[in-house]
């Protein structure tokens, strides 16, 4: 792994590049996601699967609905008419993504061949001036930039130099890379504050040339970022503006609630916060803030998920959370933990690695099945089984299955940052998930070694391994569901702990075989939600740890939604290791007298047909409560027993 990036490194000073700077504004770093290395008895096995299931499946869906063709067709490397839907070059990119990713984790000859072999017939596309974009290449090359607004010629820019990025950062290959400064110099030609005043109607470009602008140093692409930043929503910018559905209606900083389409409005943040961490641009800091408390106080499903729309794939109002026609979109949920992810390294706060952690365990892995196979586009909270409501293999629009397969393999990125407070370095730790990781410090490497059977298990042991002895700070999450929650080092509790932003500082000299013991207590709770949530009025939902359960009728008799908790349930935890690939479930008694048992929510939907629910009613919780109830003071979601 480091070979590869010092390899990058070389390859782009010899290229006249230079990495950017640190973002000045950003608190914490990222630990590369080539520097971790997972052996996770949760996270490993989807891991490969994703490597070994979900990537070939991926590519030969993208082979058999023409989507690889059209750029090979493009190229003239064959010949005919472009197949499919005028946004499909992004699936192919988002999957090569995928790909760079999973070989940064585990080479593979054979993929870096196929990945290679469609880089090729990308490059191939490629028009002399570095536009990209196969729909208009062939159908019409007049049409170039003609309807930003419901085109996709921006946003498939956008994942493309994503996945070059990534390619180049897990390869030390700059074949992909060429094309996307080529393609990006292209459509910096055309769009600035001098030159044309547009955006593209789908945000996502914007995230991708920050990227670009980190991985080069040329600081025109950020720059171009934040142009388009600047004029969504500015009428005196622009002939028209698109509405709240693009969140074209104001100006990024004027915004004070999310709308609109919800993946849509999660890129935009994600690239806004990417500006803001490298401007220092307060307004948009401010707005970034206001935006997620309007998420994480009004708009969040239990799960992670967001969008409650089938309408538009778009939020709706405060406390609008529908259950069973929640629509959840895998790839907004996948979109909130890109988001989440960079604010917490903007301001070094537990809340949002929470999130991305509730998200993941939720939203996200829901999207996916066990066999890696098939995907929910749409992640309900509760279904009545019918057909229309289980993972498919692909989908027309499939940004949702080639989305996932990007993200999981990413996910070694998320779990470690690193940061300096009063002179101190900081190693935080995020998530948490066995493995090892080679964390840079200073002048120092720090070697960590995690072992854990999160999240089943909320023990978790850290080894730390310093190349020398050296004061620094440890700084472990402490989960936004934790109570209780200690710490011993070498053998000796560490009390009171000294909780920062959600995090436990450990500041001493570490030297090498130091060993951190966290224990993360995991009662099984109920969880109510605030009371202008009309759909949970009188229901609870089940959590143990950062796992949020659902009640299938597959385990109750034959039917889910009929089930009523007793006032006070007695509940069990148990680990079945020959359940749905391993899970920890759930069993207590109904009021009813029936044994229930309840499975975490990402894993519903792999057995019989039937129906699933995650908010269940409660014996003697009114189904009409007040809505002016002082003590949730904006939260949307407390355990029951909250104040006992």
């Amino acid at each position: 792994m480091i070979r590869c990036l010092l390899l990058s490194i070389a390859l782009l000073t010899l290229a006249g590049f230079a990495f950017a700077e640190v973002p000045k504004h950003r608190v914490l770093s990222a630990v590369p996601f080539t520097e971790v290395k997972f052996s996770d008895e949760f996270w490993t096995p989807r891991l490969e699967i994703n490597r070994e299931k979900s990537l070939p499946h991926n590519f030969e869906w993208c082979e058999k609905t023409g989507r690889i063709d059209n750029f090979a067709k493009a190229g003239k490397l064959m010949e005919g008419k472009f197949q499919g839907i005028f946004y499909n070059d992004s699936d192919v990119y988002k999957m090569l993504e995928g790909a760079s990713y999973s070989l940064a984790i585990h080479p593979d000859p054979a993929l870096e061949k196929t990945v290679d072999d469609a880089i090729a017939k990308i490059a191939a596309a490629q028009q002399p001036d570095g536009y990209l974009y196969t729909f208009h290449t062939l159908k019409d090359p007049s049409k170039r930039w003609t309807n930003l607004r419901n085109g996709h010629e921006l946003y498939c820019a956008g994942h493309m130099i994503e996945a070059a990025v990534a390619h180049f950062r897990a390869t030390g290959k700059r074949t992909f890379l060429d094309v996307a400064v080529k393609c990006a110099d292209c459509i910096d030609g055309v769009f600035g504050p001098t030159k044309r005043h547009g955006v593209g109607g789908h945000e996502e470009l914007e995230l991708a040339l920050v990227k670009l602008y980190q991985v080069t140093g040329q600081k025109k692409y950020l720059e171009l970022a934040k142009f388009f930043i600047d004029i969504r929503g500015e009428r005196s910018r622009r002939d028209a503006l698109y509405g709240t559905y693009y969140q074209d209606h104001l100006p990024v900083r004027q915004q004070n609630k999310i709308v609109g389409h919800a993946v849509r409005a999660m890129y935009l943040c994600a690239g806004a916060t990417d500006v803001a961490a490298h401007t220092g641009d307060q307004s948009l800091v401010d707005a970034m803030g206001r935006l997620w408390q309007d998420v994480v106080r009004r708009k969040i499903y239990i799960t992670g998920g967001i969008g409650a729309r089938h309408k538009g794939e778009a939020f709706g109002d405060a406390y609008e959370l529908p259950n069973e026609s929640a629509y959840c979109e895998t790839c907004a949920a996948i979109g909130l933990a890109f988001w989440a992810h960079r604010l917490g390294l903007m301001h070094a706060d537990a809340q949002y690695a929470d999130v991305v952690e509730r998200v993941l365990y939720n939203g996200i892995l829901s999207g996916i099945g066990l066999d890696g196979k098939h995907f929910f586009y749409v992640n309900p909270q509760a279904s009545d089984g019918k057909q229309h409501q289980h993972r498919r293999p692909f989908f027309t629009t499939a940004c949702c299955p080639t989305n996932v397969v990007r993200f999981i393999p990413s996910l070694p990125g998320y779990v470690y940052a690193v940061g300096k407070s009063g002179g101190t370095d900081e190693i935080y730790v995020n998530l948490f998930v066995a493995g090892e990781a080679s964390v840079p410090l200073g002048g120092n490497k720090v070697r960590l070694k995690q072992q854990t059977l999160y999240p089943w298990d909320g023990k978790v042991l850290l080894t730390v391994e310093p190349e020398k002895s050296e004061l620094f700070a440890l700084c472990l999450r402490i989960p936004d569901w934790c109570k209780g929650a200690t710490l011993a080092v070498n053998g000796k509790p560490a009390a009171p702990l000294n909780v920062e932003k959600g995090y436990a500082r450990l500041e001493r000299k570490w030297r090498p075989g130091d060993a951190v013991e966290l224990e993360l207590p995991m009662p099984i709770e109920r969880i109510e939600a605030n009371p202008r949530v009309e759909a949970d009025r009188g229901r609870v939902a089940v959590r143990r740890g950062p796992v949020v359960y659902c009640f299938e009728a597959v385990d109750n008799g034959g039917s889910a939604k009929d089930i009523v908790l007793p006032v006070d349930p007695k509940f069990t935890a148990e680990y079945r290791d020959n359940l749905l690939g391993g899970v920890t479930v759930i069993t207590g008694v109904a009021k009813d007298g029936r044994k229930i048992t309840a499975v975490p929510y990402h894993v519903w939907d792999h057995r019989e047909p039937g129906e699933m629910i995650v908010w269940v009613r409660q014996d003697g919780k009114s189904p009409n409560p007040s809505t002016d109830e002082p003590s949730w003071k904006g939260t949307l979601y407390r355990p029951l027993d909250y104040g006992g």
